[in-house]
């Protein structure tokens, strides 16, 4: 996979509510109802991982998962990165 330009990335994040850029990855933070809420999100988040190959960060405080997307082998940010958020979105709804 190439790369996305820094316009691209800026051009994707606009459409993601929460998402931020820091560095090379796309960032969120969740904000669940409870701790056993935040982990069953967690769990949930890594099924959607295994079954894309693509594993992102993650960082859990009580109840707030963070989030974090970027694709190594290409050495930046990817559509890869942009379609499992989408898909991490999806199931915080």
């Amino acid at each position: 996979m190439t790369p996305l330009t820094d316009d691209d990335v800026a051009d994707r994040l606009a459409a993601f509510d929460g998402w931020s850029r820091e560095a090379d990855e796309i960032v969120k933070t969740y904000e669940l109802p409870s701790f056993a809420e935040a982990i069953e999100f967690v769990t949930r988040v890594a099924g959607l991982a295994e079954a894309a190959d693509h594993h992102p960060d993650i960082d859990i405080r009580y109840r707030k998962v963070r989030v974090a997307l970027t694709t190594h082998d290409d050495g930046g940010l990817s559509d890869q990165d942009f379609g499992l958020a989408s898909q991490i979105d999806a199931v915080e709804r």
